[in-house]
């Protein structure tokens, strides 16, 4: 087995907590080298992980005994900082958000393919749990025709950090919104979206970009796509709701239940023009028929009746980094093609500048 030997750039809340963690007890990895500008966190990483440590990433990307560079260091960075470890010939995972505008993701893509280096975006929420559950239903084709998808990411907080600033290309839409929309994207399907968007910012931050934001995805063919985003809400509920024409799903990022029904157990639907009435009585009535509701629940639950159309009975789930590793290492050592490329997430980046111009009481654009 291939020992893939890593640097990370930036050992705060994602380099160590997230991407040191994981790679920490993975025996596939082994972290060599990371770059901090704090002292602490420099200290801190070489007493994880026994490895060297820089003080400016320049130094970390000018080593030559690396496989694997991971970018994890502000938001702001991600796009020139990864354009340099590419140059300087290192195979690159950025962390989210990949870029701040569609140009700087063409040219990330342009670097990778005349380097030869692998570029890849850490996107691990496409592998989370209920989200494949999510569409395991939907592609069993139990609910119909999906009508509507509705997705929030919601809950009420206030925010102070450098994640709060456009200048750091921050805001909720680009902190959090990278994996709601790349799932949003995922079940509207092939294509470029209409979109509409509305931002706001509230009293509860201390900078200047969105903490509330209210995104639809539409066009011909493709379900609607309501997506919330926002530090607003004291009452968070679903994280998923899915409309179809023969059913529908809710679902938290916990658990899911979803029911359905076959259309061939109904009678045949026929236009009445004449105003329904009660056959006993002849009093007026609403349209009104006894549907056999089938039901499906993810996961398994102690005494509950468990299963249904789109449910993969003892399916085991690795994390979503866990899984994001596996497909980036089977890229690293085999050639597999990434499952999440580049070229996807700039779909999401069009998106997000999209709905900054449209919001121009926040973003001011020039």
């Amino acid at each position: 087995m291939k020992r893939i030997r890593v640097g990370i750039i930036g050992h705060g809340r994602s380099g160590q907590d997230i991407h040191g963690v994981h790679l920490a007890r993975d025996p596939r990895f082994r972290i060599v080298a990371v770059a901090d500008h704090l002292a602490e966190r420099r200290e801190a990483a070489a007493g994880k992980y026994g490895c060297d440590t820089h003080a400016d990433h320049r130094g970390l990307i000018g080593r030559r005994d690396l496989d694997l560079v991971v970018n994890a260091t502000f938001s702001h960075l991600h796009a020139p900082v990864t354009r340099e470890a590419l140059l300087a010939g290192h195979n690159v995972l950025c962390e989210k958000p990949f870029a701040r505008t569609v140009a700087e993701v063409d040219d990330l893509i342009g670097v990778s393919q005349s380097t030869g280096r692998l570029l890849a975006v850490f996107q691990q929420s496409r592998y989370a749990g209920y989200f494949r559950q999510v569409r395991r239903v939907i592609a069993s084709g139990v609910l119909g025709r999906v009508v509507q998808v509705s997705i929030a990411f919601n809950g009420h907080a206030r925010r102070w950090d450098w994640q709060t600033l456009q200048e750091f290309n921050g805001g909720s839409l680009a902190n959090t919104g990278p994996h709601p929309l790349d799932q949003a994207l995922e079940l509207f399907g092939d294509g470029h979206p209409e979109v509409f968007c509305h931002m706001d910012r509230t009293e509860a931050t201390t900078g200047d970009a969105e903490n509330h934001v209210k995104l639809l995805l539409r066009g011909p063919g493709h379900p609607l796509v309501d997506l919330e985003i926002s530090s607003c809400c004291a009452y968070p509920c679903f994280t998923y709701q899915i409309y179809g024409t023969r059913g529908g799903l809710k679902g938290t990022q916990a658990e899911a239940a979803w029911r359905y029904y076959d259309p061939a157990a109904l009678a045949p639907l026929r236009l009445v023009r004449e105003p329904l009435a009660d056959p006993a009585t002849g009093n007026p009535v609403f349209c009104h028929e006894d549907v056999a509701w089938q039901t499906g629940i993810w996961p398994d639950a102690p005494g509950a009746a468990v299963g249904g159309a789109g449910y993969v009975p003892g399916q085991p789930e690795s994390s979503p980094t866990q899984a994001f590793y596996d497909m980036l290492h089977r890229s690293l050592t085999s050639g597999a093609p990434l499952e999440i490329t580049p070229q996807q997430v700039r779909r999401q980046i069009a998106v997000i500048e999209q709905c900054r111009r449209q919001n121009p009481q926040i973003y001011q654009q020039g």
